[in-house]
């Protein structure tokens, strides 16, 4: 027993839940304006104070808005007088079905308010007087079919009773149809006598049962006829038929028939309708006055009336005139004739594009003026959605999201509702519903482009506009609008605020201050786009600044160093031959790419046929012999060009002495490293170790890269080391090379690598018996002399005594520099560095590096 009441009880909670707790209120029509119903509020479980807020208003189905709520006290009010029977007509129940919509969360609540009945209309008969004509001979008995009174009201209020006026010859006999209408007829008592009274007035009184009870009469006048003894008789009192409602005009409704005992001119009947029909009723029928076929006239509808009820005369042509009655009932059948009609109960409310699943947009009803099955609608969405209807009671829905929305992709969603009734066949409805998507801040910023590169000269003006970065936001509104930020980051240590500006709005890059290349080359920033949502999203891009070099700077003479003053002094024999190599002028530009292009030119000379200066190289070799008329002091003026725009260029003074017997450096050279020295010989045995040790690791090193080549190759026709040509050796990203000058009195050796858009290293080693330092130096622009040829005039310009161990020694090592293009920037200078000592201390034994200059 008890699983049974909790069973009812949660059914009655699921139904409780799903017409959201129907309300009834019972009041008596004719109410005043503003008499109260009932405190709907209350009843809702609301405070007085929510029904403002959540915006509770009422939603009539009968048309007219006959309530209204008094949002001060929460109560439901007459708005409007209301007729019951003109609302409801002669039903029994009378019911007015509210709708009550309340928002923020959208709800639908079902309120009935039962209208009952006051006695308010008392009976009315339709003709103040009915004439009979009633034969003398007619006997005892015979009845007489009276006008019925009609009353508005219903139940106990209605027509209750019919009273006669007290009379010798007539009483009364009310008789009651399947209905429970009842109809008076008029009874003969006693044979009547034309010649004693001719005619009869009788008094026909119609009484409702309401309290006080309200009452109608009609005067009935009897006419005694004096032949024609025999009325007409039909063969039925009620004649019962049923018309489909789309039934076309001349359509038979029924063949009524009637008899007569008399022949001749007294047997002869017409029919007719009776006195006192309606006249819809004359627009509906028609009646054959010869034969009594009834066909119909009008326009049948069922949604207006279900049933036609009426009387049929049957009179004789005798005299005087008889007459017989019958009554006809037509049952009207419903067809599917009316489509079923959509209403919108609420309008749909805008909904977030991340509202939850369930989240009720709007409330739609149907409603089918067709009864039975043909009035049951059913509602369905077209197409693919996200959204779905949840129905709620009798013909109401709920438009409900039914996924995720997503406002970028579909701001607004236009819903086509489909209403379909049960009839054969159906018939079906469509309407539109518009719901539109709230944006809420789901999308982050999105800049243009994945990363920004920009190029900036250097001696810019500060201030000046570097590059704009623009993001969209697919939101809109707030969430839309973009605020651009630089991210703090540090740049040489500094902060890069210190370096940039960015306009918040459009987001425009500025420069804080002229940048210089030779200073800062490169550097990157993170750029933040953030929108004005809640919460805020951001997303970040890099832009990379390159500063693009101008020449801005002279070429700087390296040998002669200005130590040694502003002439340089050199000695050369007169026995030289045309190509002797006098000297080297060496230069570099602090710029790079063309503006660091350096060529030599001679601009004055006390010999100019004597001596010629390399374009490019800055060698000062013999033209022809020297000979005895040869000045014994030459002096040369050489200018150092850069190649850049403007043109950039310095000048360096070189005195030449012609002298007799003077020997070449390089023999000194040989002679000088054929003696053994003790004092070196521990020295470079350290070092041939110390060579010896960066060679295995750089051979471990190269086998692994080996292995590491020989697996990515199994997924990629690439390797990580490349042989260009038999010209040289290349690497497709970066450039490694060597050039060595052996010629004359200049020893020097340079290794470069790296290309013209990364930030190059190169190491220059460069000796001369003139200087007392050995150091590295960065040139610029790289050297591109083949590598073997270099080898070759290593071998050429050294005595066999000196290329021994140690220059194979370097022929293998830089040949795996050049193949190892991973280690080659971190292991080039430790190498370079051991070959230069081991040249040093095996090949000269004071031999000095004349240039002393590392640069990156």
């Amino acid at each position: 027993m008890k699983i049974l009441h909790k069973r009812a009880f949660w059914l009655f909670f699921l139904l409780w839940n799903t017409i959201q707790a129907q309300i009834r209120y019972t009041i008596p029509e004719e109410l005043k304006e503003g008499a109260v119903v009932g405190s709907i509020a209350e009843d809702l479980g609301l405070k007085a104070s929510e029904i403002f807020v959540r915006k509770l208003r009422i939603a009539s189905e009968a048309g007219k808005q006959y309530f209204s709520v008094d949002l001060r006290r929460g109560e439901l009010v007459v708005n409007e007088r209301i007729d019951r029977e003109s609302l409801c007509g002669q039903s029994a129940s009378c019911l007015l079905p509210l709708q009550v919509v309340i928002e923020e969360p959208l709800r639908l609540y079902r309120v009935e308010v039962e209208v009952q009945d006051i006695n308010d209309n008392g009976p009315i008969f339709l003709s103040t007087e009915r004439v009979l004509n009633v034969a003398e001979s007619t006997t005892t008995g015979a009845r007489f079919l009276l006008t019925s009174a009609k009353d508005p009201d219903v139940g106990s209020n209605s027509l209750s009773s019919y009273k006669l006026n007290k009379n010798d010859f007539f009483s009364l006999n009310v008789k009651t149809n399947r209905d429970g209408v009842k109809i008076p007829e008029l009874l003969l008592q006693k044979a009547l006598d034309r010649e004693k009274q001719a005619v009869h007035h009788l008094v026909l009184t119609a009484i409702d049962g309401g309290n006080p009870a309200r009452s109608g009469t009609t005067e009935v006048t009897v006419q005694v006829l004096d032949n024609n003894d025999n009325a007409p008789i039909f063969e039925k009192s009620l004649y019962e038929c049923s018309l489909l409602e789309n039934s076309p005009k001349s359509t038979v409704v029924i063949i009524v028939k009637a008899g007569d005992a008399d022949e001749g001119a007294n047997g002869a009947m017409q029919y007719t309708f009776a006195e006192q029909t309606p006249d819809f009723i004359h627009e509906m029928f028609s009646i054959d006055s010869e034969s009594g076929q009834i066909t119909v006239t009008g326009n049948l509808d069922y949604e207006e009336s279900h049933t036609y009820e009426f009387n049929v005369r049957a009179t004789d042509k005798g005299i005087p005139a008889m007459e017989g009655h019958c009554s006809i009932r037509v049952e009207i059948l419903d067809v599917n004739d009316n489509a079923p009609e959509i209403v919108l109960t609420s309008s749909p409310n805008p909904v977030k594009e991340d509202a939850s699943l369930g989240t009720v947009v709007a409330l739609i009803g149907a409603k089918d003026l067709d009864s039975v099955e043909n009035g049951k609608v059913s509602l369905s969405l077209i197409g693919e959605h996200p959204f779905k209807l949840k129905p709620s009671y009798a013909d109401n829905y709920a438009i409900l999201t039914d996924s995720e929305l997503d406002r970028e992709l579909f701001p607004e969603y236009k819903l086509k509702i489909v209403a379909s009734d049960s009839g054969s066949p159906p018939l079906t409805s469509k309407k539109e519903v518009i719901v539109r998507v709230l944006d809420v801040n789901d999308n982050p910023p999105v800049f243009s482009q994945p990363s920004y590169t920009v190029y900036v000269r250097e001696n810019n003006a500060a201030g000046s506009i570097m590059c704009s970065v623009s993001a969209s936001d697919p939101d809109i509104g707030e969430n839309a609008k973009i605020s651009y930020s630089i991210l703090d980051s540090k740049v040489q240590d500094v902060s890069v605020s210190s370096y940039i500006y960015i306009n918040s709005d459009n987001g425009s890059i500025y420069s804080m201050h002229s940048f210089d290349y030779e200073k800062l080359k490169v550097f990157q920033i993170q750029v933040q786009a953030k929108d004005h949502g809640s919460p805020s999203l951001s997303s970040n891009v890099t832009v990379h600044v390159f500063i693009l070099d101008q020449n801005d700077n002279a070429p700087a003479v390296i040998y002669p160093s200005a130590v040694m003053g502003s002439v340089s002094h050199q000695k050369m024999p007169r026995s030289a031959k045309a190509g002797h190599l006098t000297t080297k002028i060496s230069a570099v530009d602090a710029d790079s790419g063309h503006n660091a292009w350096i060529s030599y030119r001679l601009v004055e000379a006390t010999d100019s046929s004597l001596f010629s200066v390399n374009l490019y190289t800055g060698e000062v070799r013999t033209k022809r012999a020297v000979s005895e008329q040869d000045d014994s002091s030459q002096r040369l003026l050489i200018e150092i060009q850069d190649n850049g725009e403007p043109v950039q260029s310095a000048t360096v003074t070189v005195n030449i002495l012609l002298e007799d017997g003077l020997h070449e450096p390089i023999s000194d050279f040989r002679q000088k490293t054929a003696e053994p020295s003790k004092r070196n010989s521990k020295i470079t045995f350290y070092l041939i170790i110390s060579l010896a040790s960066v060679s295995v690791l750089s051979l471990l090193t190269f086998l692994i890269l080996v292995v590491k080549c020989v697996r990515n190759s199994r997924s990629s026709s690439s390797c990580c080391i490349r042989r260009a040509d038999s010209d040289g050796y290349k690497n497709p990203n970066r450039n490694l090379q060597l050039q060595l000058n052996t010629d004359g009195p200049i020893k020097y050796v340079e290794v470069l690598g790296g290309d013209m858009l990364s930030q190059s290293q190169s190491f220059r080693s460069c000796l001369s018996p003139v200087s007392e330092f050995s150091d590295f130096t960065l040139v610029k622009p790289s050297s591109t002399t083949d590598f073997k040829d270099m080898i070759n005039v290593l071998d050429a310009s050294l005595p066999d005594s000196a290329w021994t161990f140690e220059s194979q020694q370097v022929s293998i090592l830089f040949e795996l520099v050049i193949e190892m293009e991973v280690i080659q920037l971190a292991i080039v200078p430790i190498y370079f560095y051991v070959i230069q000592c081991i040249i040093r201390l095996g090949f000269v034994n004071n031999f000095p590096v004349i240039c002393n200059e590392n640069k990156n």
